[in-house]
């Protein structure tokens, strides 16, 4: 079939760019397709850990292609980074690392934002499981304003494994979430740091959570309210100030979360 900018038309079209190494995001499949090339597809997508939908023809026109031969792939807008290769690019910069771990956050948009605040404030990186994740589409980049272009991202198997493999590799892993009593001020910002951070309505999974490693309820905290801008920011500014200016920071923090905790239910 054919290709169009970001979609692939078509089973056999989808295969070749399959087993050229395209960026594919997710396979959309019309459901009850029965066939040898379709088996090959679902196998080969298997064994490439591409996620594949099963949904009614009519999805699959919404994608903008009515001769689409029961099967739509979404490309990648971006190119994907190793986390060895991104570990290797940390290792080489003169400041301590600063990365993102998304677990659960599948909203295009929200997932763009995060990328956006990311890059502004000088992150390494963005980890991101390979299912559960919003696909890396024009929209993301739209609301990141190009900074998925810039700010390398990372694609694993599983996130479990990647926080074994930062730990492994002297980055200190914080979880943002609320399921904990420790705070964010007792801990050293200044060293090398992933922040874990999960979806707005779930949070992070309960398989992350019980890894080893620290966590922070006021993270959680400025998350929800402050849509991960403030959060970023904060770790960010501390990581770079002196101890002196980073008490100060602290203890404007704690009264800004004082004053604007009021005003929300």
């Amino acid at each position: 079939m054919k290709e169009n900018n970001q979609l692939i038309y078509g089973i056999r079209a989808i295969i070749e760019g399959l087993n050229a190494g395209k960026e594919i995001e997710k396979i959309y499949l019309k459901k009850g397709l029965q066939s040898e090339l379709y088996k090959e597809l679902t196998n080969l997508a298997t064994r490439k850990n591409v996620p594949v939908s099963y949904v009614p023809e009519e999805k699959l026109y919404k994608l903008g292609d009515r001769n689409h031969q029961g099967a739509v792939a979404v490309v990648s807008e971006i190119s994907y980074i190793t986390i060895e290769k991104l570990l290797d690019q940390v290792a080489e910069k003169t400041t301590p690392a600063l990365l993102l771990l998304l677990d659960g956050i599948t909203d295009v948009r929200n997932f763009g934002a995060i990328a956006r605040t990311a890059a502004c404030v000088g992150a390494d990186g963005i980890i991101i499981p390979k299912n559960g994740s919003a696909p890396v589409n024009a929209d993301a980049v739209k609301t990141s304003a190009g900074a998925l272009f810039s700010i390398p991202v990372c694609k694993v198997d599983h996130l479990k494994d990647a926080v074994y493999y930062l730990q492994s590799s002297g980055i200190k892993t914080i979880a943002a979430t609320e399921k904990t009593n420790r705070n964010i001020y007792g801990i050293d910002l200044t060293e090398p740091l992933a922040i874990i951070m999960g979806a707005e309505d779930k949070g992070i999974s309960e398989s992350i959570l019980k890894l080893k490693g620290l966590s922070s309820k006021i993270i959680f905290w400025l998350t929800k309210y402050f849509l991960t801008s403030l959060l970023i920011n904060n770790i960010s500014s501390i990581k770079s100030l002196s101890c002196s200016d980073r008490s100060k920071i602290v203890n404007f923090n704690r009264r800004l979360m004082a004053v604007t905790k009021a005003g929300f239910p």
